[in-house]
């Protein structure tokens, strides 16, 4: 069984991995993606906010690093913040909304682990998308609620899986 080396957060942070990997209490933790589905969802999900960041005063991006607390800092694969959180190397405010993107070998458990980490550090909107089944999750209260659309709600920001995976047909045709 192979052990995990703990390291201090200010090594990881000035440090680079291919692809990035997160820092999850003390230790690093390699990511899942890469995979063509996963990726172009993703892409998909991060060009649906990208054409709305203006409209919405949400400025939106992929793979962020987000430092939670002192030993973990995450990287969901979409971000998207108020325009009120200042730009930061290395964020260390809540999102608006987190976005994950289901690879194949994700366990519910690791992704559930993610999931209570954006929870603690007050991420009011948390989703999760299955990109082989075409599904989605809003995990925000902590539930796996199953969706096809999501919303803030007060504002006009969403996103809307059936139009999502019909413009990406579309665009694959």
């Amino acid at each position: 069984m192979a052990t995990a080396t703990r390291i201090p957060i200010e090594q990881y942070l000035k440090s680079s991995y291919e692809p990035d990997a997160e820092f999850v209490r003390g230790q690093i933790e390699g990511r899942s993606g890469g995979e063509y589905d996963h990726n172009l969802v993703q892409w998909a999900i991060l060009d649906w906010f990208r054409r709305h960041d203006k409209e919405w005063q949400t400025p939106s991006i992929q793979e962020q690093r987000t430092r939670l607390n002192s030993d973990t800092v995450r990287i969901p694969d979409v971000s998207v913040w108020a325009r009120t959180v200042a730009i930061e190397p290395v964020f260390s405010h809540p999102q608006l909304i987190v976005v994950e993107v289901l690879s194949p070998e994700d366990r519910h458990s690791k992704v559930q682990e993610k999931v209570e980490d954006c929870r603690r550090f007050q991420v009011p909107h948390i989703w999760v998308i299955d990109p082989l089944q075409r599904m989605g999750w809003d995990c925000s209260n902590g539930n796996w609620m199953r969706a096809s659309r999501f919303a803030v709600e007060g504002s006009a920001i969403h996103l809307d899986l059936e139009q999502l995976f019909r413009e990406l047909d579309a665009a694959e045709a």
